[in-house]
């Protein structure tokens, strides 16, 4: 089961030590109500988790081998390949052994290891996002002061700012959820080791994590969102004053790319925070719907909006690219 009795002391006049339970593995429910469609699944996450490494490994590549695109915007868009790479990564694997048929235990190392890592790639991309939306302010708004405020050294700082935040922020939630006494019973009822449903397992009162997680996880994200909104409606103003329709044609091209995955990614931790009480079936949608579609369909978004990828996946195949 997962479980081992070990004796534990007590604040009790009376007792001086009882034996409590402590939890060494856990199990996961997996996704609810799929009884029969387990192949279906399968075949579906399996082609989504290919296509997203395909993508993402695609556009890694392309930026790097074209050094016309060794640009801050293409930087920032590099970093959020790796994040792609790496989100699904966490959960997939796992979802797609249990699919199978495999075992659903997963030790409690691992069940750390997801929680740390989905909390510190999520919230690092959600950052990267505000970033992505600055360079775009800047380049819209500030054209001549462009390359002066996005050098190299703002870019890796930047950039390096996200995923040491987002490291902070998965090590205190992951301190949090996993300092508390986890005594039994250790069925997860989730796909994958999340804060709130490993914390429910816990011996004791949750009330702390659970306001600090809604804290993170709820209004953390809703900040971010409406800080990159706040920058759009500055950037679509400057758009809009522009005298070239050629100029704003560009301008609004490469915006829409980026204000297409923020609402993807976003988008269901909106509906979350205005309608905490989901039913389990629409949540676990919804949350599937932001760990897997965003990474697959990112690279998708950037490079049908944008000639200069193309050109670099046409370079990256042997293809012949026309000079502009």
């Amino acid at each position: 089961m997962g479980i081992i009795s070990l004796p534990y002391p007590r604040n009790d006049s009376h007792v001086g030590l009882v034996n409590r339970t402590v939890v060494t593995h856990f199990t996961l429910s997996g996704i609810p109500n799929t009884d029969g469609l387990q192949t279906i699944l399968f075949v579906v996450f399996l082609a989504f988790y290919l296509c997203t490494l395909l993508g993402n490994l695609l556009i890694l590549a392309a930026i790097l081998g074209d050094s016309r695109l060794h640009t801050p915007m293409y930087f920032f868009l590099c970093n959020l390949a790796m994040l792609d790479l790496g989100l699904p990564s966490i959960i997939t694997p796992k979802l797609l052994a249990n699919l199978c048929g495999q075992s659903r235990v997963i030790s409690l190392g691992g069940c750390m290891s997801q929680v740390f890592f989905y909390q510190f790639l999520g919230s690092t991309e959600g950052l990267l996002y505000i970033v992505m939306a600055f360079d775009r302010y800047v380049a819209i708004c500030h054209p001549l002061r462009y390359l002066i405020i996005m050098n190299w050294r703002m870019c890796a700082i930047l950039a390096a700012s996200t995923w040491v935040t987002g490291s902070f922020h998965a090590t205190i939630l992951t301190s949090l959820t996993f300092t508390l006494p986890y005594c039994g019973p250790n069925v997860v009822d989730y796909y994958f080791c999340d804060i709130f449903p490993v914390a429910k397992l816990a011996c004791v009162d949750t009330y702390v994590i659970e306001t600090v997680t809604f804290s993170n996880n709820g209004l953390v994200p809703m900040t971010c969102f409406f800080l990159i909104l706040m920058s759009y409606v500055r950037i679509v103003y400057s758009i809009l004053k522009m005298n070239s329709a050629e100029g704003q044609r560009k301008a609004a091209s490469t915006c829409a790319s980026h204000l297409t995955v923020v609402m993807l990614f976003f988008g269901p931790c909106v509906v979350f925070y205005i309608q905490p009480h989901q039913s389990k079936v629409v949540a676990t949608a919804l949350q599937i719907s932001t760990d897997v579609v965003p990474p697959m369909l990112n690279p998708v978004i950037y490079t049908l909006r944008n000639k200069d990828v193309k050109r670099a996946l046409r370079k990256l195949r042997g293809g012949q690219t026309t000079a502009h």
